[in-house]
C-alpha cells in the first residue's frame, strides 16, 4: 500500500513540475499585424482621430515607456497624432530570456498618463503574452483592446 501511495505522489509530482515549467507561446505575426488585431472589432468612429503607428526606438523608448531601462528586441507604438488624445497603445517584444513580470512593473511604475499635459488616459494596463507586452494608456477604448490582447493566440 505504502508502494503505490509513494508512486500516485510521484506521479502527481512530476505532472506538476511539468505544467508549472511550460513557458506561455509566443505571439506570431510583426507588431504591425498584432496591433491591426488588437483594434479588431472596434469602428472608425469610436477610434482616436489621425491614429498612427510609431517604431519605438532607443532614442524614444522613454517618451512612450517612461523608461529606457527595459532590454526589448522591437517595440510598436500605435497614438492619435493629436496631441489633446490621451490614447496610446504600445506593444513591447522582449528579448529571449528576458524577465517579463520585471518589465511590467517597471513600466506599470514609469509611464506616464499625463504624458499629454493637457489631458490624462483614464485606464492603464500592462498585460503580457509569451515575450510580447502591452502597455494601454486610454479612456473608454482601453477595456475593448484588452479584451482583444487577452484573446491573441
Amino acid at each position: 500500500m505504502k508502494k503505490i501511495i509513494l508512486g500516485l505522489c510521484i506521479v502527481l509530482s512530476v505532472f506538476i513540475m511539468t505544467g508549472c515549467s511550460q513557458k506561455e507561446k509566443n505571439i506570431e505575426g510583426t507588431l504591425e499585424e498584432i496591433m491591426t488585431k488588437i483594434y479588431a472589432g472596434i469602428s472608425d468612429e469610436e477610434l482616436p482621430m489621425m491614429l498612427s503607428n510609431v517604431e519605438v526606438t532607443d532614442e524614444n523608448i522613454e517618451n512612450y515607456l517612461g523608461t529606457k531601462d527595459i532590454d526589448y528586441q522591437e517595440a510598436l507604438a500605435s497614438e492619435s497624432m493629436v496631441g489633446s488624445i490621451a490614447h496610446s497603445v504600445v506593444l513591447i517584444r522582449m528579448n529571449e530570456g528576458e524577465n517579463i513580470e520585471e518589465a511590467k512593473t517597471l513600466i506599470k511604475e514609469k509611464a506616464n498618463p499625463r504624458k499629454w499635459i493637457c489631458v490624462e488616459a483614464e485606464n492603464v494596463y500592462v498585460e503580457s503574452k509569451g515575450n510580447l507586452i502591452i502597455l494601454i494608456m486610454s479612456g473608454e477604448l482601453a477595456d475593448s483592446i484588452k479584451a482583444n490582447f487577452e484573446q491573441l493566440s
